[in-house]
C-alpha cells in the first residue's frame, strides 16, 4: 500500500498592520481664502479710506456749495466759487507762484542730491559719515528747518554777521524781504532739507550700474568724464524719474517751510496755493478754501502725470 507524501501545513502569517486612513486635506482654494494677503492690507486701506479718499470726495462736493462759518445751512451754488476766485486774479497768482516754486525746488534738489551722490560714491569711512550728516535734515521737522533759517536770514541774523566779518563792513541784507529773490531763497531752503533723500536715491542708482559696462568703455579708450556722461549717467534714468516726480509733488503740496520763513510774503510773492488755502479757511470761507484745494489737486495731477510719462518714455529710449 503506497502512501502519498504529505506536504507540511502552511502557517498563515498575520497581516501587517495597515496605516490608519488619513483624513482628506481641505481643498487648496479654502486655504487660500483663509490666508489671503488682502486681509493684512485691510487696516491700511481703512486708514486711506477715512483720511484720504473720503476727504477727496467731499472736496468735489463742497467746492460747489456756499459752505462757510457764517451760515447755518449749506446750499449748492454751482460754479460760482470758481468764477469768483478766477475773477479777482488771486487764484491765478497763487497758481503761478506754486508752479515757479515747484520747478525751482525740483531743479535745486536734484542738482544738490546728484552732486552729493557723485562726491560721496566711494565707500570710505569719511564718505559714510558725510552721507549720514546730509541725511539728518530729511529727518528734521520742516517747521523747525523753516524757523531756523528764518532766524539765520534776518537782517541782524548770523548770515549777515558772518558776511560782515568776512567783508569787514556791516551787512544788513533782508534775505527774506526781497520781492524778486525771496522765492529763490525759500526754494533753496526746501531743496536743502530734502537733498539727502535725492542723494540716497542717486547713490542707489550708481551702485546698481554694472562694472562690466564701465570697464568696456575704458578699454575702448573713453575717458572718465566721457564714461560717466555717456555710460553711467543714462543708466540713472529711473533714479531721475523718481527724484523729479517726488520733488515736484512734494513742493507743490508744500506748506511748512514757506509758512515758517515768510508766511507768504513779502507782498504775497511766496504765497503758494496751500498758504492761500490756509488763510482762506482761517477766514471762515470754507467753500472757497475747498475749491482751491480741488484746484490744487487737479494742478498736481495735470503736472505730475505728464512729467512721469515723459520721463518713463525717456527710460525706454535709453
Amino acid at each position: 500500500m503506497t502512501t502519498m507524501p504529505t506536504t507540511p501545513p502552511t502557517t498563515l502569517k498575520p497581516a501587517p498592520d495597515r496605516p490608519a486612513a488619513r483624513t482628506p486635506a481641505p481643498p487648496r482654494r479654502a486655504i487660500g481664502r483663509r490666508t489671503h494677503p488682502m486681509w493684512f492690507m485691510a487696516p491700511a486701506f481703512a486708514i486711506l479710506l477715512v483720511f484720504f479718499f473720503l476727504p477727496t470726495v467731499f472736496n468735489f462736493v463742497y467746492a460747489f456749495t456756499d459752505w462757510s462759518g457764517f451760515k447755518a445751512a449749506i446750499r449748492p451754488v454751482g460754479l460760482d466759487n470758481f468764477t469768483d476766485l478766477s475773477s479777482n486774479g488771486t487764484l491765478f497768482r497763487s497758481l503761478r507762484v506754486t508752479v515757479v516754486y515747484a520747478v525751482l525746488v525740483a531743479i535745486f534738489q536734484n542738482l544738490f542730491g546728484f552732486a552729493l551722490a557723485v562726491l560721496l560714491e566711494r565707500d570710505t569711512r569719511l564718505n559714510r559719515a558725510a552721507r549720514v550728516f546730509f541725511l539728518i535734515p530729511v529727518l528734521m521737522s520742516a517747521l523747525a528747518v523753516g524757523y531756523v533759517f528764518q532766524a539765520l536770514l534776518k537782517p541782524e541774523g548770523s548770515v549777515n554777521r558772518l558776511l560782515g566779518a568776512l567783508l569787514g563792513a556791516p551787512v544788513d541784507f533782508a534775505w527774506l524781504g526781497d520781492t524778486t529773490w525771496t522765492i529763490v531763497v525759500v526754494s533753496l531752503i526746501h531743496a536743502w532739507k530734502w537733498m539727502g533723500l535725492s542723494m540716497l536715491i542717486y547713490l542707489a542708482g550708481l551702485k546698481t550700474i554694472p562694472e562690466d559696462l564701465v570697464e568696456a568703455a575704458r578699454i575702448d579708450g573713453a575717458s572718465r568724464w566721457r564714461t560717466f556722461w555717456r555710460v553711467r549717467f543714462p543708466l540713472l534714468a529711473p533714479a531721475i524719474t523718481f527724484n523729479v516726480a517726488t520733488a515736484l509733488l512734494g513742493s507743490m503740496n508744500g506748506f511748512d517751510i514757506v509758512q515758517a520763513t515768510t508766511g507768504g510774503g513779502p507782498a504775497r510773492t511766496t504765497e503758494i496755493l496751500n498758504i492761500f488755502i490756509y488763510r482762506t479757511f482761517g477766514q471762515g470761507l470754507f467753500a472757497q478754501a475747498t475749491t482751491m484745494s480741488l484746484v490744487l489737486f487737479l494742478l498736481v495731477a495735470l503736472m505730475a502725470f505728464p512729467v512721469i510719462y515723459v520721463l518713463r518714455k525717456r527710460e525706454e529710449v535709453l
